[in-house]
């Protein structure tokens, strides 16, 4: 605002300048002179204008830029954003240069399909020396999803205050769930009879049915979980079921040896590839 009257004070100055030149000019070189002058200078000032214009949207469109391309590539936008600011500062604190200040940040937004809300504090501690800042408080909300571990990862990063791990593992832990969810239905549709989803489709384990042999069945539990370090681990274990009458007859043990063969499985071949292999061991041979 005081940048804009100071221009309007300007071009007004000008104009009565103007004015006296043309009124009563001295000498009718010297006006014309005096006018091609102020004109430049206030084309000079138009154009700087426009340039600081130009260099703002130049900016934003940069800043743009580079929000879209992060929401790509972790699949996070956030929507609403606010922040409080509390001045802690005592009047001791002041006397010995200390300086205390908390920030109450509220912050909602998506990851792929999960909604989430944030609340933190952040309690910043200046002095002379150096610049400290700490979460107090962690708050995070989310909507009702279909996958049930994300109440675990919400509560342990709630439970450490590490807003960083948050964000670092959502996208990843959100990531392994949909992946997890296309495999199951992919197999769950290849092979409908063999195949069940027993919590539906975000289900985390596949009960695989012997369409040969009834009464044997295999099941997948396929966990998602997060180091202590925020690393996002999808665990896989199989479950074997076999009827008591089969397990007497097994004097070599490959039952209680099928889960420690499943995971070297999933070494050699992957996730996808070892459980096309395990269900196809109990499918007959027209895959049904």
């Amino acid at each position: 605002m005081d940048s804009e009257l100071t221009e309007l004070r300007a071009l007004e100055a000008e104009i009565a300048a103007l004015r006296r030149a043309c009124a009563a000019p001295p000498a009718l070189g010297d006006a014309a002179a005096r006018v091609r002058k102020s004109f430049q200078e206030i084309h000079q000032s138009d154009s700087e204008g426009w340039e600081s214009s130009k260099d703002l949207t130049s900016k934003l469109r940069h800043l743009e830029s580079e929000q879209l391309f992060l929401s790509t590539l972790t699949g996070i936008n956030i929507r609403n954003y606010s922040k409080e600011t509390e001045n802690l500062t005592s009047t001791e604190m002041t006397e010995t240069g200390i300086k205390k200040v908390l920030q109450r940040h509220r912050l909602s937004g998506t990851c792929h399909m999960v909604t989430f809300q944030l609340e933190f504090q952040i309690l910043e501690v200046q002095n002379k020396e150096n610049l400290s800042s700490v979460i107090t408080d962690l708050t995070i909300m989310m909507e009702p999803t279909v996958y049930s571990e994300l109440s675990e990862f919400v509560s342990r990063a709630e439970e450490r205050r590490d807003l960083f791990m948050f964000f670092r593992s959502l996208h990843f832990f959100v990531e392994w769930c949909e992946y997890r969810k296309r495999t199951f239905k992919h197999f769950k549709d290849k092979y409908p009879m063999a195949v069940h989803l027993p919590e539906g489709a975000a289900s985390r384990c596949m009960r695989v049915q012997s369409t040969r042999q009834p009464g044997f069945e295999l099941v997948v539990v396929w966990r998602i979980q997060t180091g202590d370090a925020g690393e996002v681990l999808p665990t896989l274990d199989l479950l074997p079921g076999v009827p008591r009458q089969a397990l007497q007859l097994d004097k070599e043990g490959l039952v209680d040896a099928a889960p420690l063969s499943f995971r070297a499985l999933l070494g050699a071949l992957g996730i996808e590839a070892a459980l096309e292999s395990l269900i196809r061991s109990l499918c007959t041979e027209d895959g049904e």
